[in-house]
C-alpha cells in the first residue's frame, strides 16, 4: 500500500505554459548564444537550468557566463510565471483526496526551494505537502536520487511504500535510483515514449487516476 507520494512540479502538478520556453530563448539571446528550439528545451525540462543550459549552449561557458545566463533566465521567468502557471484540472481534488486518506505528500523539483515555494503558494496548494525539496538543497541533481533520499531519511519513510510521480524520464530514473516505485505522469509529458522506455510501475494519462494507484 502506497503511503508516500513524491511529485515533480512542472508538467506534473502544474503547467507553466510557455513561460520556460520564452524565458530560456530570451536569456540565450541576451547572452549572445544561439536560441535552443522548443523540443530541445522541453526535453531538458526536469533538469536544473544550471545543468541543462550548459548542455544547450552552442559554446563552452565560463563559470561567470553560466551564472549570468541562469540568472537572466530566472529574472525573465519570474515575470511570466504567475500568469502562465496553472494547476492541472482535477489536481486539487486528487491532493485533497490523498491528504484525507492520510498519505504523505512531497514535492521534489529542479526549481530552487524559494521559487518552488512561491509557485506552491501562488497556486494555493502548499498546505497539501508535508515538505518539499528544491535543487539548491541537494548535492546531486536529478536523475540522482538525493531529493527523495533526503525526505525518506528526514521522515523515516519506507521506500517500498513510496512512489515518485513525474512527467520526465529523469523523474523516473531518480525514483528507481532511490528504490521507490515510479509513476509516469503522461497527461502533459513531452515524450510519453521516453516514459514507457523507463518501464514505470504506473503510467497514467489522467490526473484522477492518481487516486487509484496502490
Amino acid at each position: 500500500m502506497l503511503e508516500n507520494y513524491f511529485f515533480d512540479f512542472d508538467k506534473t502538478l502544474a503547467s507553466s505554459g510557455k513561460a520556460s520556453l520564452i524565458a530560456t530563448k530570451q536569456a540565450f539571446k541576451l547572452n549572445n548564444l544561439d536560441e535552443p528550439d522548443d523540443d530541445q528545451i522541453l526535453d531538458f525540462m526536469g533538469i536544473p537550468a544550471d545543468v541543462s543550459f550548459l548542455k544547450m549552449a552552442n559554446r563552452e561557458l565560463s563559470e561567470s557566463d553560466a551564472k549570468k545566463l541562469v540568472d537572466t533566465y530566472r529574472n525573465i521567468y519570474g515575470k511570466y510565471e504567475k500568469e502562465n502557471t496553472h494547476l492541472y484540472p482535477g489536481m486539487r481534488d486528487v491532493l485533497e483526496d490523498l491528504q484525507q486518506k492520510g498519505k504523505n505528500l512531497f514535492v521534489v523539483s529542479s526549481k530552487s526551494h524559494d521559487i518552488l515555494k512561491r509557485n506552491l503558494d501562488n497556486l494555493k496548494i502548499t498546505q497539501y505537502f508535508k515538505d518539499f525539496v528544491g535543487c539548491d538543497e541537494v548535492q546531486h541533481y536529478k536523475p540522482a536520487p538525493d531529493g527523495i533520499l533526503i525526505l525518506l531519511d528526514r521522515y523515516n519513510l519506507n521506500n517500498k511504500q513510496s512512489v515518485m510521480v513525474g512527467d520526465a524520464r529523469y523523474d523516473l530514473q531518480m525514483g528507481k535510483s532511490a528504490s521507490v516505485k515510479t509513476c509516469g505522469a503522461a497527461w502533459d509529458a513531452f515524450s510519453v515514449d521516453s516514459l514507457k522506455n523507463e518501464h514505470p510501475d504506473y503510467l497514467l494519462f489522467h490526473v484522477a487516476e492518481l487516486k487509484n494507484i496502490e
